[in-house]
């Protein structure tokens, strides 16, 4: 159960944004050649998971692309600050 913890903290129950953070994970995994549970450790640590739900509703219209190239910016200067 500890496992889904970070991700349930993250989720507010709309199904779409489930969907859009999963394949926010997954993309993030396959681009940087990791397990999904690792991409979504990285997220979760670094409070990507909750930048993506809240702000959902204008990225979800961006291509993949700009939204992985955000998300690697975001990664990137959380682990300089830590």
């Amino acid at each position: 159960m500890e496992k889904n913890k970070t991700y349930s903290s993250a989720y507010n129950g709309d199904d779409s944004i489930s969907l859009f953070l999963t394949f926010c994970i997954e993309q993030y995994a396959h681009l940087k050649g990791i397990l999904g549970a690792k991409s979504m450790k990285i997220l979760s640590d670094a409070g990507i998971l909750e930048y993506l739900r809240k702000h959902y509703e204008t990225l979800h219209t961006e291509s993949i692309q700009w939204i992985l190239n955000d998300i690697d910016k975001l990664v990137d200067s959380k682990v300089l600050v830590k």
